[in-house]
C-alpha cells in the first residue's frame, strides 16, 4: 500500500514537472508576441471535421433543420406516414440469412471512400432486400459528435463506408435506408438512426432492431457481445469502441472490430426471429389477440425510426452544467461551504468551457473537466502555472487508476487560451451575458484568435442570445457591424471554396523520343496509364513516356506554357496559404467556343486568392457590358414568358427594349420589387420612379402593377426560394399567371469556379422548362421580334449557363464575321482585361496575352469527333484527360 502511494506521489511530481516547462515554454512565446491575442491551437493542429463542405448539425443555439420533402412543418418525421404504416403491419416475409453461415470472417471486404464508389454500393443495396448496419462514433474532439465509419453488411459483402471522406456526399445513401421495401438491422439502433439524421439527413424506415428481439425473448442479456458469443461462438473486445475512429488508415485489429459488428447481425437476426416464431404465450392461451413475437419485435424496433434528434438548448450557456456540478459539491461539502463566489466562479467557467468547446468544436469533457472546475472555483488560482497546476491535480486525483494525456494535463483549448482566466476568476460581479459577448469578440470577432469553420461560424450568425448594451461593452467598441459580418463570410469562404489540395502537381509527360511535351496532374497521368498508352519513367516525381507519337508538340505550336512547372499560389500578389481557380474567359462565351479552341486548354485558367479573385470578377462584370455595348447584344434577356404567351408578346403592340440595351440583372430586378412593395408608398417620389424604371425596363417599357411586382420577386428563384417565399408573404404559385414565371440566369455570372458558383438547374413548376439559345436559330425559345426586340419562351431543355443568350450570341455572331481569328483576338482582349484588374506578379512562364489557343486532336483523343460516341457510351459522360 506504501509503494502505490509513493508511486502516487512520483508521477503526481514528474507531470507537475512537465507541465512546469510545458507552460514556461507557452509563457516566453506569450511575451514575444506583439499583439496580445494568442496563437489557437487548431492554427497548426488539423481536425478531420474542418474539411467538410457541408454541416447540418452546427454548434449554433439555432434548433436543427430535418429534411424536409414537402412543406410540412419541420416538426415532423420526414417519413411519419412510412414509418406509421410499418408499426400497423408489422410482419418479416422474408429470410435474413441464406441458411448456415460460415463463422470464420475472411480478410475481403470493400473500403468506400468517394463518391463513386459509394454510389455502386448504392446500386448493391437498392438490390437487396435486406443489409446489416452499424456505425462508429467519435465524440471526445466534437462538441456534437459525428460518425466516422457506417459498416454495412449484405448476404455476400462486407462495406466500411470512410464517411469522413463521403461526408458531404452522404446524402446519396437516404432513399435506399428510407425505402420501406428493404429491411435494414441493427443492434441497439436508439443512437445510431438520430446519429445518421443528424449528420447526413439519413432517415431510417423498415428497422428490425436485435436488442429488441432479446426484449421480447426475454434473454438474461440483450448485449452484441452476448449475442455474438452465444449463437457464432465469436468474442469481440469493446475496447476499440473507445478508440480514435478518426484516424486513418484504421489498424487491422479495429478494421475487424468493425466488420464483426455488422458482419453476423444477419445471421443473428435469422436466429432470433426462428427463436420468436417458435415462442408460445403462455398468458393469452385461448384469446383472439394473442401476442404475435414476431410482430412484436418488429414493432418496438420500428417505434425506434420515429425518433427525430435535437439540440439542447439553453437560455444562457453552460447553465444546466454549473447547477449540476454546484448541487453535487453542496451534497459532498455541506451547505456550510454555500458561498455566492464559489458558485459565481462555476457558473463563468461552464459558460466559458460551453462556448470555448463549440467554438473549437471539442466535448466539453475534452476542455474542461467538472474536478476541474470546482478545483479553479476553490482555489482562485492567479498565474498561469497555478491555473495549470490545479487543473492537472484536479483530474490526476480522480483519474489516477486510469489516467491519459487528456485527463492529466489541461486541454489544447485551456493551454491556448490561458489569458482569459484571470479575468474569469475574477472576484467580481460580472453579467453572464457579458461573458458571453465578450468571448466571442476576442476569439470570433474580426480579430479574433480562433480560425472559423462551419461549426463554430454559425455562433456569430445564427445566435439566438440578444447582444447586451452593458457599458463594459461600449467601451470596447464591440458590435456585430457590417465589417465583423463581411469578414466573418470572407474567412469562411475561404475555407469551404478554397483548393483544400495542390492543383498543380507538376507531373512530366514525355514522347517517345524523350523530349519533354508538357506538365499535368497526376490524373491525367494516370489516364494514360490506365491505357496502356505510356509507361511510367520516374516516381518522384512522377513522369511517364508516350508510346505513340503526339499529335503536336509545344514548340510547334509557341506554346511554352505547357512546359513550365507551376506553383501552387495566387497569381495575383503570390498568396499561398488559399487559392482558388479563375477562368479569365467567362464561362458563358468559352462554353460556346469550338471544341479544338478550348478543350483542355489550361492556359486560361489560373490561380487566384479571394481578395484577387473580387477584383477580377468586379473587371470582368463590367467588361461584360463593354461587350453587350459594342456588338449590340443584351446581358440579360427582357423577360421570360411561357410558350403559351409567345403568340402574345409577339403579336403585341407593347414597345420592347432594343438588342443593343443592357436588359436588367435578376438581382436588380428583384431589389426594385421587393422595395417597392414594402417602402413603395412611403419612398421619396424621385426614388420610387428610379426603381419602377428598373421593373419597367424588364417589361419592355410598359406600366407595371401590383400583380408585376410579385411575378418580378420570383424570377431567378429556385423551386425551394419560391416555396420559401411562397409561404412567407401568401403568394400562391399555382395560379395561371405565376406559372407563366420561371426563372432567368444566374444573378451573379459564370466568371468563377463552378465549385464555387452552381447554377443549378430545375423544371418550373408548370413543367415547360427554358433553353436560352441564339434567336438566329430557328425553332429555338429566344426570340428576337421585328423592331429587335429579345425575348425567352420555355422549350423541353433547360440551360441556364452564361446571362441568358448573351454568351452563345456574341461567339455565333465572331465566328460568322470573323472566323476563329476573331474568337482567338477576343480571349486576348479578355487576358488583358485580367492583368489590368489584379497586375499579376507570379504568371506562370510561358502565359502570354497573345496565346494561341488552338489545337488539334491525336489518335486517342477524347475529343476527337471519331472518338467521342465511343467515349461517351464507355464512360457514360464522364470527362477524361484529352491526350496530348
Amino acid at each position: 500500500m506504501e509503494s502505490q502511494v509513493n508511486l502516487k506521489i512520483a508521477f503526481t511530481i514528474s507531470c507537475l514537472a512537465v507541465v512546469s516547462i510545458l507552460l514556461a515554454n507557452i509563457l516566453r512565446k506569450q511575451r514575444n508576441r506583439k499583439q496580445n491575442i494568442s496563437s489557437c491551437y487548431l492554427k497548426s493542429e488539423a481536425k478531420p471535421q474542418h474539411n467538410f463542405k457541408r454541416v447540418l448539425a452546427n454548434n449554433s443555439y439555432a434548433p436543427f433543420k430535418h429534411l424536409k420533402l414537402d412543406e410540412s412543418s419541420s416538426d415532423l418525421h420526414p417519413y411519419e406516414s412510412e414509418i406509421k404504416a410499418m408499426l400497423e403491419e408489422s410482419r418479416l416475409e422474408f429470410e435474413f440469412s441464406c441458411g448456415n453461415m460460415d463463422m470464420r470472417m475472411n480478410d475481403e471486404y470493400i473500403w468506400v471512400d468517394n463518391e463513386s464508389k459509394l454510389k455502386g454500393l448504392v446500386e448493391v443495396l437498392s438490390k437487396e432486400r435486406v443489409f446489416a448496419v452499424d456505425t462508429e462514433q467519435h465524440s471526445l474532439r466534437s462538441f456534437l459528435g459525428f460518425t466516422a465509419l457506417i459498416q454495412i453488411s449484405t448476404r455476400d459483402e462486407d462495406y466500411l463506408v470512410d464517411t469522413i471522406a463521403v461526408h458531404d456526399n452522404m446524402g446519396i445513401l437516404d432513399p435506399v435506408f428510407a425505402n420501406p421495401n428493404i429491411c435494414k438491422v441493427f443492434h441497439g439502433a436508439d443512437n445510431d438512426v438520430i446519429w445518421l439524421q443528424r449528420d447526413f439527413h439519413i432517415y431510417v424506415v423498415n428497422l428490425f432492431d436485435t436488442a429488441k428481439a432479446c426484449d421480447v425473448l426475454s434473454k438474461p442479456q440483450r448485449s452484441l457481445a452476448y449475442l455474438l458469443e452465444t449463437f457464432c461462438g465469436v468474442t469481440t473486445n469493446k475496447i476499440y469502441q473507445r478508440e480514435d475512429w478518426r484516424q486513418r488508415p484504421l489498424p487491422i485489429d479495429m478494421v475487424e472490430y468493425a466488420r464483426m459488428d455488422a458482419h453476423y447481425l444477419l445471421y443473428i437476426a435469422d436466429r432470433l426471429v426462428s427463436e420468436l416464431k417458435n415462442q408460445k404465450n403462455e398468458n393469452s392461451a385461448g384469446l383472439d389477440d394473442k401476442l404475435h413475437f414476431v410482430s412484436e419485435a418488429s414493432r418496438r424496433s420500428n417505434a425506434l425510426c420515429l425518433q427525430l434528434f435535437t439540440k439542447d438548448l439553453e437560455a444562457i450557456p453552460g447553465q444546466s452544467a454549473a447547477a449540476s456540478i454546484i448541487s453535487r459539491y453542496l451534497n459532498d461539502h455541506g451547505n456550510a461551504t454555500n458561498n455566492s463566489q464559489f458558485q459565481d466562479l462555476v457558473r463563468r467557467l461552464c459558460s466559458w468551457r460551453d462556448l470555448m468547446a463549440r467554438m473549437h468544436d471539442e466535448s466539453l469533457k475534452y476542455v474542461l473537466s467538472d474536478n476541474a472546475i470546482v478545483s479553479l472555483a476553490e482555489k482562485v488560482p492567479s498565474t498561469p502555472t497555478d491555473i495549470c497546476t490545479s487543473i492537472s491535480q484536479a483530474d490526476i486525483d480522480v483519474e489516477f487508476h486510469n489516467c491519459n494525456s487528456s485527463s492529466l494535463f489541461p486541454s489544447s483549448v485551456v493551454l491556448s487560451h490561458l489569458d482569459d482566466f484571470p479575468y474569469l476568476l475574477k472576484n467580481e460581479t460580472i453579467n453572464l451575458d457579458d461573458i458571453f459577448q465578450l468571448i466571442l469578440k476576442k476569439h470570433l470577432g474580426p480579430n479574433g484568435s480562433c480560425p472559423f469553420s462551419l461549426y463554430n461560424y454559425s455562433l456569430l450568425s445564427k445566435t439566438n442570445i440578444k447582444l447586451s448594451k452593458s457599458s463594459a461593452l461600449k467601451e470596447n467598441g464591440f458590435k456585430f457591424s457590417k465589417q465583423v459580418a463581411r469578414n466573418v463570410s470572407r474567412e469562411l469562404f475561404v475555407q469551404k471554396f478554397s483548393c483544400k489540395s495542390p492543383v498543380y502537381h507538376n507531373c512530366r509527360i514525355y514522347a517517345n523520343d524523350g523530349r519533354l511535351l508538357c506538365y499535368c496532374d497526376r490524373r491525367k497521368l494516370e489516364w494514360y496509364l490506365q491505357r496502356d498508352l505510356a509507361k511510367l519513367v520516374d516516381e518522384d516525381p512522377l513522369a511517364i513516356m508516350l508510346l505513340f507519337e503526339p499529335k503536336g508538340r509545344p514548340e510547334d505550336e509557341g506554346n511554352d506554357f505547357y512546359i513550365q512547372s507551376k506553383k501552387n499560389i495566387c497569381v495575383g500578389c503570390g498568396e499561398g496559404n488559399h487559392y482558388l481557380r479563375y477562368r479569365i474567359i467567362p464561362s458563358c462565351y468559352r462554353i460556346h467556343f469550338p471544341e479544338h479552341l478550348k478543350s483542355h486548354r489550361s492556359h486560361d485558367i489560373v490561380l487566384v486568392c479571394v481578395d484577387c479573385h473580387e477584383k477580377a470578377h468586379s473587371s470582368a462584370e463590367k467588361y461584360k457590358k463593354k461587350v453587350a455595348l459594342e456588338f449590340g447584344i443584351p446581358l440579360f434577356v427582357h423577360k421570360v414568358v411561357n410558350s403559351k404567351e409567345e403568340h402574345n408578346v409577339s403579336g403585341s403592340s407593347t414597345s420592347i427594349m432594343n438588342l443593343g440595351d443592357g436588359g436588367v440583372s435578376p438581382l436588380e430586378l428583384r431589389t426594385a420589387a421587393m422595395a417597392l412593395i414594402r417602402h413603395g408608398p412611403r419612398m421619396p417620389p424621385h426614388r420610387r420612379d428610379e426603381l419602377k424604371q428598373v421593373v419597367k425596363k424588364y417589361y419592355g417599357g410598359r406600366d407595371i402593377s401590383e400583380e408585376d411586382l410579385e411575378k418580378a420577386l420570383l424570377v431567378g428563384m429556385s423551386p425551394h426560394e419560391k416555396r420559401r417565399l411562397q409561404k412567407k408573404r401568401g403568394i400562391s404559385l399555382n395560379n395561371t399567371s405565376s406559372k407563366n414565371i420561371v426563372s432567368e440566369m444566374d444573378i451573379k455570372g459564370n466568371n468563377v469556379d463552378p465549385a464555387i458558383n452552381k447554377n443549378e438547374a430545375y423544371e418550373p413548376e408548370n413543367g415547360c422548362n427554358l433553353d436560352f439559345m441564339s434567336p438566329s436559330e430557328p425553332n429555338r425559345p429566344v426570340h428576337v421580334s421585328s423592331d429587335g426586340a429579345v425575348f425567352a419562351t420555355c422549350s423541353s431543355k433547360l440551360s441556364l449557363l452564361g446571362h441568358g443568350p448573351h454568351g452563345k450570341q456574341v461567339v455565333d455572331y465572331l465566328l460568322k464575321n470573323h472566323g476563329e481569328n476573331g474568337i482567338q483576338e477576343f480571349c486576348q482582349r479578355w487576358r488583358q482585361v485580367f492583368v489590368e484588374s489584379i497586375n499579376p506578379r507570379f504568371l506562370p512562364a510561358g502565359w502570354d496575352v497573345a496565346h494561341s489557343g488552338r489545337r488539334e486532336f491525336g489518335e486517342f483523343s477524347v475529343y476527337n469527333p471519331a472518338n467521342r460516341a465511343f467515349v461517351a457510351a464507355e464512360d457514360q459522360g464522364k470527362q477524361h484527360p484529352a491526350v496530348v
